[in-house]
């Protein structure tokens, strides 16, 4: 493995920054104390900072001491999740229901390593913006970000991503040329009939049964109207309606979720579950709502782009280390509104299987989005090393194709 020596040697101030931020969580938008670390870092390191894109969202710029007008983007989220945390040991969450449970304190805590070695080393022509992006888990931290200006403000050719992935092994990559996590979409279906006696149903309109008649419909769309090799997931979660045994309620809500890797498939599934919806509660004599909302798009990587980013990872950790046709996961990550805006590339950097963790933690495994998780800090050195090598050998081919 090639680690970059300074990196080594400052891998104990990281991993304090990144438990100190995993001590204080902080929500979407509310990233507060965790942008304010960020950005007296980036300037204790000599580099200007830009805030406020997305609210809480701050931009490091690394100019390169030698001429060059390219620019490249790396991006690390820095919120936590509404969810309580069972571990006990010294850095455990001192905010009751607020936890890093996905590691945005090790992808923040990685890149601030990466921009404090690229601060101290210009040697390089063109500039490096390192995106410290508030509000990934649901808040669309991403496109807010965009929507105020990114990539207006700071124009650059390319823009990366890196998680970190419990189950792959530390020290270990995964990766993959087109979709590699879902889009995420949420609907809402509110039907509405007209109550009666349940020993006397001819008297009124169930809407009991009319989301029971839709529920099983809307999953022939998966198995009926999908392509057969087009992943996607149709699920009904919530049913809620009733109060009473000896009563036929006035209305039920369905809720639930949507994801599929293309746009393509999206718009076939709501199209449907709409058609579906509103002809089932005609037949049924009720009245419909039907609510759809797209939160995330699928995250696409752009071929080239992560040809390059495998080169990169290859070089550090040699090629049996980097799985370049990983599995794309169902789960979404609003990194993708960035790749529809530039091309780019978005990676796993394997987390190990909870062995890292100090005495004090909760139940295993150490999966995302659990209680007992904890970010993996021998990965600090190699993701800072990776994003370094990748925005360096970037700029360096952009200036040799000049």
């Amino acid at each position: 493995m090639k680690l970059l020596e300074p990196i080594l040697t400052w891998h104990d101030e990281i991993a304090a920054m990144r438990r100190d931020i995993h001590a204080h969580p902080e929500l979407a938008f509310e990233e507060f104390r965790t942008a304010d670390l960020v950005a007296a870092r980036l300037q204790e390191w000599g580099i200007d900072v830009d805030r406020g894109l997305g609210g809480t969202g701050v931009v490091g710029i690394i100019r390169g001491n030698l001429p060059g007008a390219s620019a490249v983007g790396l991006r690390a989220d820095m919120d936590a999740l509404p969810m309580q945390e069972v571990n006990t040991f010294e850095h455990a969450s001192r905010h009751e229901g607020k936890m890093h449970a996905c590691g945005h304190d090790g992808h923040t805590a990685m890149l601030l390593g990466a921009a404090r070695y690229l601060a101290q080393h210009r040697d390089f022509a063109g500039t490096v913006y390192v995106i410290f992006q508030p509000a990934e888990e649901g808040g669309g931290g991403a496109k807010r970000m965009i929507d105020d200006g990114l990539f207006e403000r700071f124009p650059m050719e390319a823009v990366f991503g890196m998680h970190n992935w419990p189950g792959m092994a530390a020290g270990q990559f995964g990766v993959t040329p087109g979709p590699i996590m879902a889009s995420a979409s949420e609907f809402v279906i509110r039907i509405t009939g007209k109550g009666t006696h349940a020993g006397m149903p001819h008297l009124g309109t169930d809407p009991v049964m009319t989301a029971v008649q839709m529920a099983q419909s809307m999953q022939t769309i998966i198995t009926r109207n999908r392509a057969p090799l087009e992943a996607a997931v149709l699920s009904i979660t919530q049913i809620h309606t009733g109060s009473a045994d000896n009563v036929v309620p006035n209305d039920a809500e369905m809720r639930g979720t949507v994801r599929t890797f293309t746009l393509e498939t999206l718009d076939l599934i709501e199209r449907r579950m709409e058609e579906i919806a509103r002809h089932t509660a005609a037949a049924m004599n009720c009245e419909v709502e039907f609510e759809f909302v797209r939160n995330y798009p699928p995250t696409i990587n752009h071929p080239a782009e992560t040809a390059f980013a495998i080169e990169v990872m290859r070089d550090i950790v040699g090629p049996e280390n980097v799985f370049d046709q990983v599995t794309p996961t169902m789960g979404a990550e609003d990194f993708a509104f960035m790749l529809q805006a530039l091309p780019g590339c978005y990676v796993w950097i394997g987390n190990g299987m909870g062995e890292h963790r100090d005495a004090g933690h909760g139940m295993g495994p150490c999966m995302l989005h659990n209680g007992s998780y904890d970010f993996n800090d021998t990965l600090l050195p190699l993701g800072a090393t990776y994003w370094s090598q990748l925005a360096l050998r970037w700029l360096a081919r952009s200036a040799q194709a000049a």
